[in-house]
């Protein structure tokens, strides 16, 4: 006789199978969110602009339900500060409980509607989930619009570098932490031999960090010409403020050109220009000195003397919305 539970999770994935099944499909990417909501109990949260609508699907988790939800709550409050609000009025996140005690992974989609599909350790403890760095990481994609497949180097990259800025400004990490993470990864992210540019080289390390190290000179360089007038995240809150979050699909230039004109420079427009095409390798070391940021063995140090040492404080400094 097939339980309750068992059905549930057969109806939700299309398949008359067991419940084991169906978590490893949800885990595969096969069970995709929105045919499980329609089915599953959920939880509104209430955040900055918008609400989150919370789904579990079947499976036990050590943890309280409402302690997972604060956990929810602190991650949309960060996103919500970087950009001025909650991306979207309207969020489905499935959480699906797996073995072990850290989120592993997640994926996000627009196209019926900001979803996101998120495994977590049902042996996950508070600790564990205070340190997670992934729900916020998946919750910045929801501010972007939708890509062609060759430019998921800016979806990922904007992602990778948004969220310890966004969690640094609502007080869940300290700026040495990031900056310290961001020194030793964001060589990753450098060209290596037969690169042909951002666009054309899907690898992970040219993905995820060089995204993130073009997110990085952008920034900087906004600063250098508005005077630290305005900011990357100057320019992308003018992306969602034009309507421009996951749910929509826009080219790439009409993303880099409306960020541009909300801060009066065409960084974002040139830099992809230069490095989209070819392989460019920028001066990190140099960029580090000038931001006095100084590592000292496996910790780091900042000189306030540094050129540029006004524009690495107010990167992580909050904006007002």
């Amino acid at each position: 006789m097939i339980s309750a539970s068992m059905l549930v999770a057969a109806i939700l994935i299309g398949i008359a199978s067991c419940h084991v099944k169906a978590q490893s499909e949800f885990m595969r990417g096969e069970g995709m969110p929105y045919d499980a909501f329609d089915r599953l109990p959920r939880t509104d949260l209430e955040v900055s602009g918008g609400t989150i609508h919370v789904g579990f699907a079947p499976g036990n988790m050590a943890l309280p339900r409402e302690k997972i939800f604060d956990w929810i709550r602190a991650s949309a409050h960060a996103v919500s500060i970087y950009y001025g609000r909650f991306p979207v009025s309207s969020l489905r996140l499935l959480l699906v409980p797996v073995d072990g005690s850290r989120v592993r992974g997640g994926t996000t989609w627009g196209y019926r509607g900001a979803a996101i599909r998120l495994p977590i350790g049902r042996d996950a403890d508070a600790d564990d989930l205070k340190r997670d760095w992934v729900i916020v990481h998946e919750m910045v994609h929801t501010a972007l619009p939708d890509l062609d497949d060759r430019y998921a180097w800016l979806s990922e990259g904007l992602a990778v570098y948004v969220e310890p800025v966004a969690r640094v400004q609502a007080g869940d990490l300290t700026a040495q932490e990031t900056w310290q993470a961001m020194a030793r990864d964001m060589p990753k992210g450098l060209p290596q031999a037969g690169d042909e540019g951002l666009d054309n080289t899907d690898t992970w390390g040219r993905k995820y960090w060089g995204g993130a190290m073009f997110c990085l000179f952008a920034d900087v360089e906004i600063r250098k010409r508005t005077g630290n007038k305005f900011g990357l995240q100057d320019a992308m809150r003018s992306v969602l403020a034009a309507g421009g979050n996951h749910e929509k699909d826009w080219p790439i230039a009409r993303v880099l050109s409306t960020a541009d004109k909300a801060v009066g420079v065409d960084v974002l427009t040139r830099l992809h220009d230069e490095w989209g095409s070819k392989p460019v390798t920028p001066d990190l070391a140099g960029l580090w000195r000038d931001l006095g940021v100084k590592m000292q063995g496996n910790s780091i140090a900042f000189d306030d003397n540094a050129p540029l040492a006004a524009i690495r404080k107010a990167i992580t400094e909050a904006r007002p919305r």
